[in-house]
């Protein structure tokens, strides 16, 4: 591991918390209920941060919290902010934000802060200004060249997006959302319009069929195969976009780009972890602006979801005996000898396997239907767990 270099991947709650840890993040970064720019993920309570603090305290690396306070803010809002920053204080390392008034809170109450990607910084002399106000880092505008990023690197610590979805207005401040359905992206609200079909439409009433109706949905970013110029760029901080996304999507990203953080990635391992990313939520992949300007092929040609495997809701573990390492699952639907397998939940983040006994009352079986109950040996997994049957999209 090269501890220069810090892997942040997203939570939007417990189950992505736990694997993010599992996955070996460095970091996680985190909205509450409140100033979140996901208001439609769970998110987390200030409760929650006790909770939060035992689990990156418990893993090996001390994973970082990170909170996200980065959308617009009004005057009658102030004072719960006020009241978010004086209860996090010295339960986060940093929060991410943008607004001069949390940046003036995060002074006065000196909370540690970084300038978010919806501040728009794209130059040096920008990027010295919110040093000098105490920024210790800053994720740069997603405009951004990686020859522009090296020079900015050198005034400051720089975190970057690395891998997820990319906004048809790269760093924000859409207001598409916000006309349609007077719902804003601005205060993380966003209804995602851009990632529909569209056709055009004249005056007249007549209609063009378009060859790649999405227009307006960009391809997710993936820099895996060029990690190593990021790093050349000065980037300390690698970003996982996705707290909108599940346990599963975590688990894979963070693992593939922990090990190309850890090491320098030979073309077939690029290859391979390619593969396996392609498996989780995306809607093919683009470089976005790191290596020049995006063309017609960065939008996305997909209706929603280009992953080659989706995860269908399997049932839930009723009993769980640790000694013996065998789950007692109530299914939904069928499972058979063989099948590739999830298990999700808060602490136990996510456990994949692959179903190698199966017994119903204790004699075996190759298959189970819907509403049995079945047993299986899976390691280190709780009772009340969510289960998943993966299943190929090819």
């Amino acid at each position: 591991m090269n501890p220069k270099y810090e892997l942040m991947a997203p939570a939007g709650n417990f189950p992505m918390l736990s694997a993010a840890i599992n996955a070996g993040a460095d970091a996680v970064y985190f909205g509450l209920n409140e100033f979140s720019m996901r208001a439609s993920s769970k998110n987390f309570s200030i409760s929650d941060l006790e909770e939060m603090r035992e689990l990156c305290n418990g893993s090996k690396r001390k994973v970082k919290l990170y909170l996200t306070l980065n959308t617009i803010t009004y005057d009658e809002e102030f004072e719960k902010l006020e009241d978010i920053i004086k209860q996090v204080k010295n339960k986060i390392e940093a929060i991410i934000c943008w607004d001069q008034a949390v940046i003036s809170l995060c002074r006065q109450h000196e909370v540690p802060f970084f300038i978010s990607t919806q501040a728009s910084v794209a130059n040096s002399s920008t990027a010295d200004y919110y040093k000098s106000l105490g920024a210790q880092r800053i994720v740069l505008a997603r405009e951004l060249n990686l020859e522009q990023i090296k020079k900015i690197s050198e005034i400051i610590e720089i975190e970057a997006f690395v891998h997820g979805a990319m906004c048809v207005a790269v760093s924000g401040r859409c207001f598409m959302s916000q006309f349609v359905y007077n719902k804003s992206g601005n205060r993380g609200e966003c209804y995602q319009n851009c990632r529909r079909s569209y056709t055009i439409t004249d005056d007249a009433g007549h209609e063009l069929r378009l060859e790649n109706s999405q227009v307006l949905s960009a391809k997710d970013l993936c820099m895996l195969p060029h990690i190593e110029l990021m790093k050349k760029a000065g980037v300390t901080s690698f970003k996982i976009e996705g707290r909108g996304r599940d346990a599963r999507y975590v688990d894979i990203v963070t693992r593939t780009y922990r090990k190309a953080l850890d090491k320098s990635l030979s073309q077939d391992e690029i290859e391979n972890e390619m593969v396996e990313l392609k498996k989780v939520f995306n809607r093919e992949f683009s470089t976005g602006f790191y290596l020049g300007h995006p063309v017609d092929s960065d939008f996305s040609p997909v209706d929603n979801n280009a992953a080659t495997e989706i995860k269908v809701g399997l049932g839930k573990v009723i009993n769980y005996y640790p000694k013996n390492k065998v789950a007692s699952i109530l299914l939904t639907d069928e499972l058979n000898y063989g099948d590739q397998i999830v298990v999700i939940g808060n602490k136990t983040g996510i456990v994949t396997a692959v179903v190698d006994t199966m017994e119903i009352e204790n004699q075996p079986v190759e298959k189970a239907e819907k509403g049995q109950m079945v047993g299986i040996k899976i390691s280190r997994i709780r009772e009340n767990d969510k289960v998943f049957k993966i299943v190929s999209r090819n």
